[in-house]
């Protein structure tokens, strides 16, 4: 890939907006998608208002957890400001309004999809359609005045179905869908106002509350994504040189070297020793064990020496 194309890559990777509508377009395909092979109005008495209720909220809640879950920056907020086992350094005012800033800044982006979904659910109206047939208001069609209750609430249960309607009704049929779906749309416009308006009304909050000015913000936020990435590459080269030289103490050689006149077997006991993991830096030690390699592996600081690498007996 040329270094042009990485530079229009990344950019795009870091522009909220394309990443906001690319989640928005896939909400919208992925809708399409699952109305078409998965969504059936059962009209039943009793079950189309939870069966379309179901198919309008509860993707739109599995959006806006996996929009959290997702985000790796979320667990970073998390792990630093919120869960720990042990005592941790102290968190200054303005650490704490930057990751205020940081936990909205992921809630406006994991609310992208959800919303998307109720908008274009709203908007098509067949979800409604379904969850709201039982609670037409039928009483001014004489059609109906005759008609005894639970026989009405059947008729009505079937109005999202072309099968079991009666001939008398079909009329009162085209009138109710559209009606509904008149209230559909209406509420899916209203929604999408409302988002639309609070999203302005929150980034104008956002920089007005901020305690970075906007040549700050964008520097910091520059600053967070390089910091992520160059330790990223940082931890995956140390941690391999350090489990390269842990490996050697623990078989006598590297994968790759020549050099074998100090391989040995592994006895019984560094393979026990081996299979229990010790990972963090616990309590008040000065330096932490970051290796599956047991604690029987011993740290040699001195310079290299000529003889074999042995573990600690």
């Amino acid at each position: 890939m040329s270094p042009s194309l990485n530079n229009i890559v990344s950019s795009l990777q870091r522009s909220g907006t394309f990443i906001n509508s690319l989640i928005a377009a896939l909400t919208i395909g992925g809708q399409q998608l699952f109305s078409s092979f998965t969504f059936s109005c059962p009209c039943q008495v009793g079950k189309n208002f939870y069966y379309g209720s179901a198919f309008l909220v509860i993707p739109a809640l599995i959006l806006l957890i996996a929009g959290y879950a997702l985000r790796n920056q979320m667990w970073t907020i998390t792990s630093e400001y919120c869960c720990s086992c042990v005592p941790r350094r102290k968190i200054s005012p303005l650490e704490r309004k930057l990751a205020c800033l940081r936990i909205f800044s992921i809630t406006g982006r994991a609310l992208v999809a959800p919303l998307t979904w109720l908008a274009v659910t709203l908007l098509k109206g067949n979800y409604y359609e379904c969850a709201a047939s039982e609670f037409a208001s039928v009483d001014h069609y004489p059609e109906f005045q005759n008609v005894t209750a639970s026989k009405r609430e059947e008729i009505l249960a079937g109005f999202p179905c072309d099968r079991s309607t009666p001939s008398n009704a079909i009329l009162v049929k085209d009138e109710v869908a559209l009606q509904h779906r008149y209230q559909s749309q209406m509420l899916g416009w209203i929604l999408i106002t409302l988002a639309t308006i609070a999203a302005v009304v929150s980034r104008c909050l956002a920089q007005c509350c901020s305690p970075l000015t906007s040549l700050q913000h964008y520097y910091w936020t520059n600053h967070l994504q390089n910091e992520r990435e160059l330790f990223e590459q940082a931890a995956k080269e140390h941690s391999r040189l350090l489990i390269r030289q842990r490996i050697k103490k623990l078989f006598g050689f590297c994968p790759g070297s020549e050099d074998v006149r100090h391989i040995r077997i592994p006895s019984c006991q560094d393979w026990k020793d081996i299979s229990a993991p010790s990972l963090l830096c616990m309590g008040d030690t000065s330096q932490g064990h970051y290796s599956f390699l047991g604690d029987r592996v011993v740290e040699d600081n001195e310079e290299d020496k000529s003889e074999g690498i042995e573990l600690k007996p």
